[in-house]
Formats: structure tokens, sequence, C-alpha cells
């Protein structure tokens, strides 16, 4: 099965953007998104969020704040996404990781050419946009007008460093439309955002709880995994962990900012040469460097290799070059990849698996179901919420998907995911912990488990939107059994199995 093609979506809220792009042509008015009103019900949902926007918010049109506007100024970059008034920076931070992938943001943004502000055709301006995002298995449209909060004239949440620019801040007016509203959009996980702008599956990284600044042979296949995910258009970013409120956006001594977002958008090798570097990078010609941005556009790194450090005195004006190296003020910065996993905590790769968007080849196989814990009748094919295997009087009642490896082992990614609770925080709604256990079976086994087999393998129980799991397996026959982490938790799921041959599951 290939997934992550374009041409078959779900129009949100039943808005066809052709249609209504037409009839606000054919009626001589800009467009108004009646469904995402331009007032308070689309920007807050608590009064917290509220008071923290003194002044009157006006909703202003992009040819109201400027003479020239554009979806696009000299093409897209990673610089172009700016963190406004939200504590949205997972989102910005994977805009930031999207902006370096044209054909992906291709299709989060549509037909972007015929999108665009035209000059010369000014008739065809109606005021509407459209975006596209994954979500639990469907790339949604997502239709909204091109009002846009302002206080003082200026934005008040993501925009361009360009003032006529207007990519970032539409698509995040789509986004907070999906998600309920912009206050929907304070504090996330880079994780869902990456898998919204691809519909791949996102693995989450602990750098310092699995020792990577101190075993120097993890740091080197980390490394070499990263540069070959990003030379296949994998999404990364990474955020270095808050422990407590406290902390959140304190600055540390080096200028990282903790509880924040950055966009991964460079992993390259630097060649020395002959300079002072030699001695102190014993044995090495190059060194392993990251490229990372922070979506405030400030706040650099101030270590090694910080923009205008004396260290870039030593690499030749030509590598420099190569690396396009500026010390512009845009939150862009290098480091060496050592400094990265000393001070950083967490990273989360996008692995775009099975796309025709870069090649026609299919690289691995995929497994999709769409499932339910549900309350029920015990002993009926309603009881399926048994929690994790800490409950074993229920474990076994949970839903139960069966697959084979054929090869000697094979490599296999899982991904588990419940239905997305952001638009429902209003509700106070939260996550479920969710997770999965794999069992070795019999090879003839063909139907449901009622007694629990030898564990191959198991994933983390995390009170997130996803859950992933790469490990190897031998041949053999695997139940998973997908779970919420306590019984009588009731949701809808979709698991995903990844394996290079196809693995024969029901």
């Amino acid at each position: 099965m290939v997934f992550g093609l374009f041409d078959n979506y779900q129009a949100f809220n039943n808005q066809q953007y052709e249609s209504l792009k037409k009839e606000a042509q054919e009626s001589g008015t800009l467009f108004e998104d009646k469904t995402f009103s331009a007032d308070d019900s689309s920007l807050f949902f608590s009064d917290l969020q509220q008071q923290q926007l003194e002044g009157n918010i006006e909703w202003k049109r992009p040819g109201e704040l400027c003479d020239d506007p554009k979806l696009f100024v000299d093409g897209v970059c990673s610089c172009d996404a700016v963190q406004g008034m939200l504590g949205n920076c997972w989102l910005v931070a994977a805009c930031s990781a999207l902006a370096q992938e044209k054909e992906l943001w291709n299709k989060v943004i549509p037909d972007y050419k015929e999108q665009e502000w035209d000059p010369e055709n000014t008739n065809n301006y109606a005021g509407i946009f459209h975006f596209r995002f994954w979500r639990f298995g469907k790339w949604i449209d997502v239709v909204i007008d091109d009002l846009l909060p302002t206080l003082n004239g200026q934005l008040i949440y993501m925009h361009s460093r360009e003032k006529n620019e207007f990519w970032g801040a539409l698509l995040e007016k789509a986004y907070a439309k999906i998600s309920g509203n912009y206050e929907c959009l304070e504090g996330g996980n880079l994780s869902d955002a990456l898998i919204d702008f691809t519909g791949g599956i996102s693995e989450v990284i602990e750098l310092q709880k699995d020792d990577y600044s101190n075993d120097e042979v993890k740091r080197t296949e980390l490394y070499k995994r990263m540069k070959k995910e990003i030379e296949q258009h994998s999404l990364m970013c990474c955020a270095l962990h808050a422990n407590s409120q406290q902390e959140m956006e304190m600055q540390t001594e080096v200028g990282l900012v903790k509880g924040h977002a950055y966009g991964i958008t460079a992993v390259r090798k630097v060649v020395i040469g002959e300079s002072g570097l030699m001695s102190y990078f014993t044995g090495r010609e190059k060194l392993q460097m990251i490229r990372l941005r922070n979506p405030w556009g400030g706040k650099e790194w101030t270590g090694a290799f910080s923009d205008g450090s004396p260290e870039w005195d030593n690499i030749s004006e030509s590598e420099r070059e190569k690396l396009g190296l500026t010390f512009d003020e845009d939150g862009e910065f290098w480091m060496l990849f050592d400094d990265f996993c000393s001070n950083f905590t967490d990273l989360s790769i996008c692995h775009i698996v099975n796309t025709a968007w870069y090649s026609f080849s299919k690289t691995c196989n995929e497994a999709r179901f769409f499932g339910q814990w549900t309350e029920g009748e015990k002993g009926t094919s309603l009881d399926r919420c048994g929690g994790c295997i800490n409950n074993k009087h229920s474990f076994l009642h949970n839903p139960q998907y069966r697959f084979d490896i054929d090869d000697a082992e094979d490599t296999v990614r899982i991904y588990l995911m419940q239905e997305d609770k952001r638009s429902q925080k209003i509700e106070g709604l939260q996550n479920l912990a969710i997770g999965f256990y794999i069992m070795k079976v019999e090879l003839n086994r063909r139907y449901r488990l009622h007694t629990i087999k030898e564990k191959a393998a198991v994933s983390e129980y995390m009170s997130s939107r996803g859950v992933f799991l790469r490990g190897t397996l031998k041949t053999g026959r695997y139940v998973i059994v997908p779970t919420t982490f306590e019984p009588n938790n009731t949701g809808n799921f979709m698991l995903r199995i990844f394996t290079n041959k196809d693995a024969d599951a029901v």
C-alpha cells in the first residue's frame, strides 16, 4: 500500500475550495468564512489567554497590512516562519522543517501558484485559501478566508521576516481552524505537526536519557542515521526539555531556550583543512555539524561555531560558501554534533515512508488498521478495553492483530495513533496513555489469543497522540495488542505496521 498521495482528500466542514472561490468571484465580494469567524471565538476558549492580549484586536486582510501581499517572497525557506504571541513553537519549528522540502509544502499548500496574489489579474483574488493536513489516515482540505488577527496593525501570531509574505500566517490559521481555535495550539508535540504535514510516522529519540553525549558509538550511529534521514527528505526537529513551569522559556548559558522547539535544517560534515582546529580535533579532518533554527528568529546558540565565533576563522571561505553560511539575526545557527547531543534532550524524526513524491519504488510494506477500545458485556466482541499487560485478567480483551516475518529477521516500525483531541481541549479532554505489546505465537495461530505468550517487544506508554517503536524481529508469527494503559478507557485508534516484506497482517 502506498500512502501519502494527495489525489484523495476530505473537505473539512464540507467546504469545497473551488466552488466557494467561484461564488466569491461571481459575487464580487471577498470570501468570509462563517465556520471560523473573525472574532474572539476563533482566538480563545479561556479567560487567561484573552487577558494576555491587551488592546483592540482587529482582523485584517493582507492587502490592508501592506501594498504588495504575497504567499511567498523569493520562494520559501526555513527562516520564513517566525513565532508570534502564542506558545506554538512546536508548530513553527515544524513549518521551518517543512519549508526545507519543496515537494512537501507543495502538497500542504496545494496549487500555490493558483493561490498566489496576481497583481495583473486582480479579479482572480477572492480572499480565500486552502491547505491540506493529514489527520488520522486522511488528507483534510481546510478552507480559510484571509482575515488575520492584528494588534496595532501587526500580526499577532505567526509571521514572516518579510512584511508582505503570508504563507506562514495563513497556514497557521488553517491549522488553528482544524484544531478548534488559536488557543488550542498553545503547547504541543513536534511529532504531531510533522505527521500532519507529511502523513509519515514520527520517532522521538531521548538524547540525554539514552546518554548519547557520553556514548561515542551511539553518537556516531545517530549522526549517520540523521544524515541519511535528511537525504531521504525526513523532517527533523529537536527540543530542550524544561523540568518545571518556572524553567519554561528560560535561556541557558549557551543561548538555548528550555521548553522550546527548534527545526533541524541541515546535517553536514565540514572540512577543517590546515588550521588551528586540527590540533583541537585530533585525528579529524571533518567535523560533524548540524544546522538548527529557533522559530523566534533570535536567541541563538552562543557556543562553538555560533554566529561570528572565532572557530569559523579556521574554516576556508570556499567551505563556508558551500554551507551558505551567514551571520544574520535570523535564529538559524550551526553547532557541533557533539554539542547538539550534550545540550538538547529530544530529537523528533518524521519518516517519509512509501511515498511516490521522490521515487516510484516502494521502500517498505504497510499494514494499516483502524480500531476501537470499547466497553461492553464481558466476553463479547464489545469488551475491548482491557488495559496494559499489568492487567493480566483483562489484557487479552483488547483488540488483537496478527502479522508474519518471513525473512531471517526484519526491522519493523510500528506506530499507534489515537484520534486527535486538540480540538476538544475546550471541553477539557486529554490524550489517553496508549501503547502496545507484541507476542510471538505459533506459526499456525489463526484466531485471538486467550493465553499470554512470549513477549517479543513492548512500546512505551505515553499520553501522546502517537507511540512509535522500531525493533528487529526474527522469522515467525506475531500478535500485537494495542491498548490504553488503564482498563476501561475508550477511544478510536489507528495502527500502522511497516515491514520490508508483506507481513500478511490481519
